[in-house]
């Protein structure tokens, strides 16, 4: 009985020193991928920066002026009527 324990406690400990081991592996996977994505995006930055100090600056546009709206020129009947006279139908 007494080696049944032991082969227990053994074999937990391994399965133990097992998950440390994988959290380790898995945490520096993670780590790596993170520093990877980190160093591409400044490479990235770095090379968009650059594209647009090189290129011309944009021209300004002229202000598009606003169309006045006209004044509310009446009520839905007026509308509709209007339509009616006008040889729409419904």
């Amino acid at each position: 009985m007494a080696e049944k324990s032991e082969r227990r406690e053994a074999n937990a400990q391994f399965a133990k020193m097992q998950r440390v081991q994988d959290s380790q592996k898995a945490t520096s996977e993670y780590e790596a991928a993170a520093m990877a994505l980190r160093t591409k995006t400044e490479k990235l930055k770095a090379l968009r920066l650059a594209r647009d100090a090189a290129a011309a600056p944009p021209q300004p546009t002229a202000k598009k002026r606003k169309v006045s709206k006209k004044g509310n020129s009446g009520s839905l009947s007026d509308w509709l009527n209007g339509q009616a006279k006008d040889g729409r139908s419904r």
